[in-house]
């Protein structure tokens, strides 16, 4: 089955935190699987980290470029770079009360393009025509 991991359970799985469900989990490390991230999600951790207003809200112990290597290879996951067709089911989402997260959007968009579960927390994606798994 093909994963698409959200970014908050990207750092979760990195870190080995007890946040991850243990559905999450079991669903990351069966080798059977393939896991992806997607491109959406090294840019919103690229601004997070960067965003002088709210320093601290995420920080690593390296460059994140660095990090990312590393844990793109140590993880298996293969990067999901953004598409045309990404792009354009983007396009056609509507935006529901309060869900305006763009980096969520994307990788939504992603989700319903390829077909694809996206392991994540959020219920946000709940919205949408995704299937979520926690």
């Amino acid at each position: 089955m093909d994963l698409l991991l959200d970014t908050h359970t990207f750092l979760w799985f990195t870190q080995q935190s007890n946040q991850l469900s243990a559905t999450a989990l079991t669903h990351i490390m069966d080798g059977r699987n393939n896991r992806y991230l997607s491109a959406a999600s090294i840019w919103e951790m690229a601004i997070k980290l960067s965003n002088p207003i709210s320093p601290g809200q995420f920080a690593l112990n390296q460059p994140l470029g660095q990090f990312l290597e590393q844990q793109l290879t140590y993880c298996k996951l293969t990067l999901l770079p953004i598409e045309v067709a990404h792009v354009n089911v983007l396009a056609t989402l509507p935006f529901p009360t309060g869900h305006k997260d763009p980096f969520d959007r994307l990788i939504i968009a992603q989700s319903l393009s390829l077909n694809i579960p996206i392991i994540g927390i959020d219920t946000a994606f709940d919205l949408y025509a995704v299937t979520r798994i926690w």
